[in-house]
């Protein structure tokens, strides 16, 4: 056997196209562009990076993006009052507060001052605990992006035995409360979980999020069982002083034994920024309370 790949990025191109439309027909009902505002307290890379990327696709599908970009010794209180004032302003729709920030900040102070209605990224308490009890809120993107992923290839989830490896806040236990929403029966395996291979060849669905390259081997997996790798890892390349990318999952095993498998790159992570613009535009119709069309995005 050899597994389906299961194409990201293919999924994500065409969630931008239909956020494009309808961020369109948005700005034609409401007067103004769905807005963005993305905040980069100093200048870790990798975040100067996502943050140039997340500006950027929001411009391309027709959104307001507003950059706020604070040096490393920014003050928690400076801080807090420009997202305070973010969350004030009628043209901001989505705020996003990019992660890790410096020591001296505390994170979740800083995420719980975000109004819930305006949490893009699905990480204040409230929205944690609407997802909990299935009220309508903001769901962390990765999580959501792998659903999306999920129900395109399987359809129905109902029954479908689910294990999901890891238990972050912004992975993990949001991914576990998504599964449960669908009727899949879940099991959330980490670093404590006893027999973890046993555990996981018991899976139709296995969603690795764990951060260790390469850890899920082929044999945990089931036959024709469905994985989402989370997981994004630099490891040596064959040539000397290069890195590649590699996720949670070895993947060659894996492909020989699953039905379908996301690969790294090219699988989950195009979808993360995808769903971000996604629930921009959802919050936006609702700030605005305007109703967007049922099943849309």
């Amino acid at each position: 056997m050899t597994a389906v790949v299961i194409d990201g990025r293919a999924f994500a191109a065409d969630l931008r196209t239909r956020i494009a439309t309808l961020a369109a027909e948005f700005e034609a009902k409401a007067g103004r562009k769905a807005g963005l505002a993305v905040v980069l307290v100093g200048e870790d890379p990798a975040s100067q990076v996502y943050v140039r990327s997340k500006g950027k696709s929001t411009i391309e599908a027709g959104m307001a993006s507003f950059e706020h970009k604070l040096p490393a010794d920014t003050d928690q209180a400076t801080l807090l009052a420009l997202v305070e004032q973010l969350n004030a302003d009628p043209a901001v729709d989505g705020i996003l507060v990019q992660l890790p920030l410096p020591r001296h900040i505390d994170e979740q102070t800083v995420i719980a001052t975000i109004n819930p209605d305006k949490d893009v990224d699905g990480f204040h308490v409230t929205n944690a605990g609407r997802l909990a009890v299935g009220q309508p809120g903001y769901v962390p993107c990765t999580p959501l992006g792998c659903l999306m992923l999920l129900k395109d290839k399987l359809g129905d989830l109902a029954g479908l035995d689910a294990v999901v490896i890891g238990r972050s806040n912004i992975v993990g236990k949001p991914m576990a409360q998504l599964l449960l929403a669908e009727s899949c029966t879940v099991t959330v395996a980490h670093s404590k979980t006893k027999d973890l291979p046993d555990v996981v060849r018991r899976a139709d669905i296995v969603v690795a999020a764990v951060g260790r390259p390469e850890m899920v081997k082929g044999d945990w997996i089931k036959p024709g069982a469905t994985v989402i790798d989370v997981g994004i890892n630099r490891v040596p390349a064959a040539t000397e002083g290069k890195t590649r990318l590699v996720g949670d999952v070895d993947y060659a095993g894996a492909a020989e034994v699953a039905g379908a498998i996301t690969p790294v790159p090219g699988g989950v992570g195009p979808m993360t920024i995808a769903v971000l613009l996604r629930n921009t535009l959802v919050a936006a119709w609702r700030n605005a309370g305007l109703n967007l069309p049922a099943d849309a995005i």
